[in-house]
């Protein structure tokens, strides 16, 4: 059994059953962040440097999306030779309505998406060697395929 493994430490809870972007609230004024903040608050109103990790919604709306229809240059890793094309979201989640870019679950393309739509977290194997496989957040249609 391979090792499965977030691609950064703490940024995202890889349970199957539970996967989760994970950010940080100010506990003064209520802001999220993600990536997670480590120094103080990021609103100008206010610079608390009270924060505390938490899960992030695993539901948002689509807010925007593209498709990515060239390789990126490295140091993205391409999972196929010739490169496929794949679709990028811009998701703005239910509770913090803030908006968290990720590509699209592979075999959704952007004929397939609609501005508003809800769309939910999913986990998909981003590297893998013999003993390690890397997971990453996708965002993918409620109700479509993981």
């Amino acid at each position: 059994m391979k090792e499965r493994v977030p691609p950064v430490q703490g940024w995202l809870n890889i349970d199957p059953a539970h996967p989760r972007l994970i950010g940080t609230r100010c506990t003064k004024c209520g802001s999220y962040f993600f990536p997670r903040e480590t120094v103080r608050c990021r609103n100008p109103a206010c610079g608390s440097r009270t924060l505390a990790e938490t899960e992030l919604s695993p539901k948002g709306r689509l807010w925007s999306y593209t498709n990515a229809g060239y390789q990126p240059p490295p140091p993205y890793v391409p999972r196929t030779d010739p490169f496929v094309p794949f679709a990028i979201a811009a998701v703005e989640l239910e509770r913090e309505k803030m908006v968290i870019l990720g590509q699209v679950v592979e075999g959704v393309g952007v004929d397939q998406l609609e501005v508003g739509m809800e769309m939910e977290i999913a986990l998909e194997t981003l590297l893998e060697d013999e003993t390690t496989e890397t997971l990453t957040w996708k965002w993918k249609p409620v109700g479509g395929r993981a």
